[in-house]
């Protein structure tokens, strides 16, 4: 599933195992481990790796206490049809859904109790009980004994008077009657306008575990089986589903559509939507029907048109790459109004955020149509790595998500192959997602099956750790993998299998990869190398954002990695060589330096660890970027930046010397060092913005600044112009960002007037598309209510999400509190903000120093609501806690969220509860390096924002 954010990473041994930015040691990140551990039914667990704390274990007592599926009966097929309302009951005010199920399942072990999933659906009684049991093939069934629904566990729980045979068929019937609420999951309604006139869509988000709330289902990832759909839908509209249609009815009052039989799949991937949606398609006679679909409006303007032309080329991509051919006859894709996700790679089907998919030149950005390209990607490569062969149990996510993130890097790429897109994986993924697996509270890749139980732990594994630290080596032989395991499930030793048939004589001769990636895949967090240029001396150790924190959670490895070092001398790359333990005090010679020789480790970013030297290496590396900043390969200056910056956090270099990396960049004209600084000064901001120290920073930032500025200025003939190069596009509107928030005056002048001529001609928005979410944020904070309210029309105006998006964002930025609390009360209004977008805005507006404070006290103040009507297991409940906590810094703030834990702590924190154990440990790290760091940076901004 595509969430707004994809990761990959690489780890290349003298091009060994790699390839290209990808690691055939390492990872992708994602933080996910859920704080309540139920050990509710014996499920074998994956072996090895890092353990979490030890805790107090209550086993249930009764199998439907459990909440995974006993192993005694496994699902052939489905037969289900779907009756959804897209009017609201006149009595009742509600939409529903109606249906009838009849699942076919095989008894593998002999029992006399059927556990299958049901959440929120009201089943009607057949003969007093919520089911009908059959046999088939001649079997005979028991009678049913007793029938409940078992809400906790989310079961319907079925008793009978007699054993089901192992090795005989049967069938379980049920009818049922589900609402079509608006909350993103399962099968749910969406909403849009044409005029004044509401239309209303009834679509599916069934990942992870969301196929219960739409019928009765056996809702595991491996309980896969074929699905038979039907869909009763209103004369006029159009029904979907993961398969083609292969009838259609016309009855008095609906349409009748039948599809044909799915593949054999898991129910995450099912999907069925009911529109009055258009479409675009591709050529008649292609080996495969690619279909794109949208509002009629969006269909009519062309906003399919980019998706449709690069569908096709980057399936026939996976299917080279794969060796194997795309499995299903028709590829449908489909912008909704209202998704929780960036989009859902539901097999044949693939649902989306609007901004994920429709584009228009007039108004969609550079970013945007990187955005649509990557995600496209992103969900095409999981119709192979996921869908075709899938994760046996969700401990094991990244194996999906890991894999087609780092994919979906080389689909765009094949498709815009003018971008360089692969070059920018370290940057959007690998240090993005290190600030967490830095943490004591990080986790493990791939987890205990026993340790992700629940619905809500289940959601927390969506994060950045499960998308970025993933294995995504494009030398694991994916075709074998594939074709053995097709159709099935696995677990990541069978990955490790395969990656031995082609593992390479430099791997053999040190070890097999199971020795090597166990040790990335089930100890969470990395090293930090550290190289002594007077003696070659070099030592690994787990790196922690603060050296002080406990970690708590064992490891067998004891946090020791294998790491390939690859490395340069001056600018030459030197012979690569593995740092195999951390006991002791390796050495290797040619690591040692004489003169003015400098050593630079990690090349490329090619492994997922960071590097530290000794002092004097420190200085000739400053010196070489002072000098001839050039010799430095671009990617590896990013990385002296970041690495110092989170060493000086960490306590390991002085933070005058990260500061000191930042010096060189009035020469820098390349957009990842310029992209690495503004993260990491914006860490300093978050800490500083609400003290003394922020006058001089400023100045500071705006002094290094204002030559990249005049730069684009210059090349773009005054702004007249958009750069030809795909991240010089970029590095222009970073530049403009940073001049005008660092108080450029020309500057904050130039998107003043932007936006003052807009206001003045609304229907010809003479801003580029590229540096629209710039100009609208700096604007909106210059200005006041007539400003803002001039933006909140055009948004709720706009023809395209992603304009939509730049607006939404735009007005968190103003200045104003009273507009700030009128904008959040609009986030808990589904008629104002999209509850997909709510959780976005309030992190936008705790971003802004004014709003911070605001939207805290609005959260909690709201929480009982927010946490009971936007769903405790919601994908973005996590992100909305790291939002909103990520600037606090004081020992008021430290107490406040301790309260706030302490005051919910009888619900619980759903899917938020990792990323508030997270909160809690960076906001007592970052008291400590405020209290630690103050007076020096004080005075370092001061003495170096001089103008000489």
């Amino acid at each position: 599933m595509g969430k707004g954010f994809f990761i990959s990473k690489t780890l290349t041994i003298a091009g060994v195992i790699v390839g290209a930015g990808a690691v055939a040691t390492i990872i992708a990140l994602s933080v996910v481990y859920s704080q309540e551990k139920a050990k509710n039914q014996e499920v074998k667990p994956t072996n090895g790796g890092t353990s979490p704390p030890t805790t107090t274990q209550v086993t249930p007592w009764d199998p439907w206490d459990h909440y995974r599926l006993p192993d005694s009966l496994s699902p052939v097929s489905y037969n289900i049809t779907l009756w959804p309302r897209l009017e609201a009951s006149r009595s009742t005010g509600l939409y529903i859904f109606t249906g009838r199920s009849a699942v076919v399942f095989e008894c593998k072990k002999p029992t006399d109790l059927i556990l299958i999933h049901s959440n929120k659906l009201n089943l009607t009684l057949i003969n007093g009980h919520h089911a009908r049991l059959t046999g088939l093939d001649g079997a005979t069934p028991p009678n049913i004994k007793d029938s409940w629904l078992q809400p906790v566990t989310q079961f319907l729980v079925i008793q009978l008077d007699g054993r089901l045979q192992a090795g005989n068929r049967y069938e379980l019937y049920s009818d049922f009657t589900g609402e079509l609420a608006d909350d993103l999951g399962g099968f749910y309604r969406s909403e849009y306008f044409v005029g004044e006139i509401k239309k209303v869509v009834a679509t599916t988000q069934m990942q992870p575990t969301h196929a219960r709330k739409a019928f009765p289902c056996f809702d595991e990832p491996a309980m896969k089986a074929v699905f038979h759909m039907t869909l009763l839908h209103p004369h006029g509209t159009v029904a979907l589903a993961n398969a083609l249609a292969n009838g259609m009815n016309l009855n008095a009052d609906v349409t009748q559509t039948s599809f044909q039989a799915t593949p054999i799949m898991s129910t995450y991937l099912l999907a069925f939507v009911v529109s009055e949606f258009d479409f675009i398609r591709s050529p008649e006679g292609e080996k495969v029907l690619i279909r794109i679909w949208a509002r009629k409006q969006a269909i009519e303007e062309g906003q399919g048109d980019y998706a449709l032309e690069k569908t096709g080329p980057i399936l026939e991509f996976f299917e080279k790459y794969y060796t194997t051919d795309y499995p299903l006859n028709k590829s449908d894709q489909i912008a909704l109004p209202d998704f929780s996700a960036g989009a859902m790679e539901n097999w044949g089907l693939i649902t989306y955020r609007e901004t994920a998919l429709l584009f228009n030149n007039a108004s969609s950005s550079n970013a945007d149509k990187e955005w649509i390209a990557t995600v496209i990607s992103h969900e095409l490569a999981h119709m192979w790595f996921g869908n075709l062969v899938t994760m046996r149990w969700w401990n094991d996510l990244w194996l999906n998500e890991g894999f087609a993130t780092y994919v979906s890097y080389l689909g765009a790429n094949s498709a815009e192959p003018t971008w360089n897109y692969t070059d920018l994986i370290v940057m959007k993924e690998v240090y993005k997602v290190m600030s967490v697996d830095a943490l004591a509270s990080s986790h493990p890749l791939s987890t205990k099956e026993q340790d992700i139980m629940q619905p809500a732990q289940i959601s927390e594994l969506f994060d950045s750790i499960t998308y970025s630290k993933a294995l995504t080596s494009y030398r694991i032989s994916p075709q074998t993998y594939l074709n053995t395991f097709k159709y099935g499930n696995t677990v990541y030793q069978d990955l490790w299998n395969h990656l031995q048939t082609v593992r390479s004589p430099s791997i053999h001769n040190i070890c097999s990869p199971f020795v090597i990636m166990n040790r990335w895949i089930l100890q969470m967090g990395f090293p930090l190398v550290s190289i002594d240029t007077t003696n070659g001396h070099i030592t690994q150790n787990h790196f922690l954002l603060d050296p002080e924190s406990v970690v708590d959670r064992p490891s067998e490895f004891q946090y020791e990695w294998i790491v390939p070092i690859k490395w340069i001398k001056s600018g030459t790359e030197q012979t690569p060589f593995w740092l195999k333990s951390k006991t002791g005090m390796d050495t290797h010679p040619p690591l040692k330096m004489i003169g003015s020789d400098w050593v630079l480790a990690n090349t490329k970013v090619s492994g997922f660890f960071r590097v530290n030297y000794d002092t004097a290496n420190w200085e000739r590396l400053l010196t070489q970027l002072s000098t001839n900043h050039e010799v430095i390969p671009v990617i590896n200056r990013a990385q002296i930046v970041d690495d110092a910056f989170n060493l000086a956090r960490a306590k390991t270099v002085s933070t005058k010397l990260a500061l000191r990396t930042t010096l060189y960049l009035q020469k820098e004209r390349e957009y990842m060092p310029w992209e690495m600084a503004d993260r990491n000064l914006g860490y300093f901001f978050l800490m500083f913005d609400r003290s003394e120290v922020y006058g001089p920073m400023r100045a500071y930032l705006r002094k290094q600044v204002m030559p990249l500025f005049n730069h684009f200025q210059a090349i773009t003939a005054n702004w007249t112009k958009i750069p030809d190069n795909h991240l010089d596009q970029y590095t222009q509107v970073r530049a403009i960002s940073l001049a005008c928030s660092s108080g450029v005056p020309v500057c904050e002048a130039l998107m003043t007037s932007w936006f003052q001529a807009w206001m003045k001609t609304p229907e010809k928005n003479p801003i580029h598309p590229n540096l629209r979410q710039t100009v609208y944020c700096g604007a909106l904070a210059a200005g006041g209510v007539e400003e803002w309210n001039f933006a909140w029309k055009m948004y709720k105006e706009a023809p395209i999400a992603s304009e939509a998006e730049k607006l939404m964002y735009g007005l968190t930025c103003t200045r104003e509190p009273w507009l700030i609390q009128r904008y959040l009360t609009y986030c808990l209004d589904p008629e104002k903000i999209r509850k997909q977008d709510a959780t976005f805005t309030m992190v936008y507006i705790a971003g802004n120093v004014v709003g911070q404070s605001l939207v805290w006290d609005f959260v909690r103040a709201n929480w009982n609501y927010i946490y009971n009507d936007y769903g405790s297991g919601s994908f973005s409940f996590g992100r909305l806690i790291e939002g909103i906590t990520r600037r606090f810094s004081s020992e008021f703030e430290l107490k406040q969220l301790q309260q706030f834990i302490k005051e919910n702590s009888d619900q619980g924190l759903g899917s938020a509860s990792q990323a508030v154990e997270q909160a809690l440990e960076r906001t007592k790290a970052n008291i400590k390096w405020v209290a630690e760091n103050k007076a020096d940076v004080f005075q370092w901004f001061t003495d170096n924002s001089k103008l000489i």
